[in-house]
């Protein structure tokens, strides 16, 4: 569809303005200042987060969560045709978002070290494109757009390193936060996600449950991964 094609050029190019400008709003601290692309990057990526993850997580009547659940009961039986207002936009400017970050990585980032996240930008950008432009499974996409809250102490938790703020209370809280909301959106989201795409197959056409069911098992996996990582370094150094 035209219009979420555009929203989808104009998120890509405001997420591109400002991955260039705010340097100038949060400059780097010193230990940061030789890979500034990343500390960019970063920020670019948490505002993303915040603005999607806080629309998913805030009660009140603007949320899509709180559509989701209250406005809109019938959403957890239909992810393909139903969703609420506004979710539609969210997932477009989410695609936005995926493609400035897979440009950005590929431009200032070795292959070796990126290969993963650019795994998964495509898979995400595929999966949301098709939604994006069939206005439909717009709801499966909104219930993944939930791993955004955990997003936002992920790149927390970065933007800590970066600043060699390791040894912090503020680190410690975060740690314990990213993982319990790792648990909660991403790893219980997923396997909420496969259990519904599986009960649902036979409603859902052959090639779309295709790119679904390949989306869920590298996502899984992948997930399960950087959680094992993140235990490993944050808790049993």
């Amino acid at each position: 569809s035209s219009p979420g094609l555009l929203l989808v050029a104009g998120s890509f190019a405001a997420f591109r303005l400002l991955n260039r400008e705010v340097e100038r709003v949060v400059p780097p601290p010193p230990s940061a200042r030789r890979n500034s692309w990343k500390w960019r990057n970063i920020w670019t990526s948490l505002a993303h987060s915040v603005g999607t993850g806080g629309q998913e997580a805030l009660p009140g009547t603007h949320s899509p969560c709180a559509r989701r659940f209250c406005l809109y009961p019938e959403l957890s039986e239909d992810l393909v045709g139903t969703h609420p207002p506004g979710a539609h936009s969210l997932v477009a400017v989410s695609v936005g978002y995926f493609l400035e970050d897979f440009v950005d990585m590929l431009c200032n980032q070795k292959l070796n070290q990126s290969w993963e996240l650019l795994f998964h930008h495509s898979v995400v950008i595929i999966c949301f494109g098709i939604a994006v432009v069939l206005h439909q499974y717009v709801g499966f996409a909104l219930v993944a757009l939930l791993v955004e809250i955990n997003s936002i102490f992920l790149h927390l938790r970065q933007i800590l390193l970066m600043a060699n703020l390791v040894h912090t209370t503020c680190y410690r809280l975060n740690s314990v936060v990213n993982l319990g909301t790792y648990v909660v959106f991403r790893i219980a989201t997923l396997a909420w996600m496969t259990r519904w795409l599986y009960l649902n197959r036979e409603n859902v056409p052959p090639a779309t449950y295709a790119v679904g069911t390949v989306g869920m098992a590298i996502m899984t996996p992948m997930n399960i991964i950087l959680f094992y990582r993140l235990l490993r370094s944050d808790f049993f150094r």
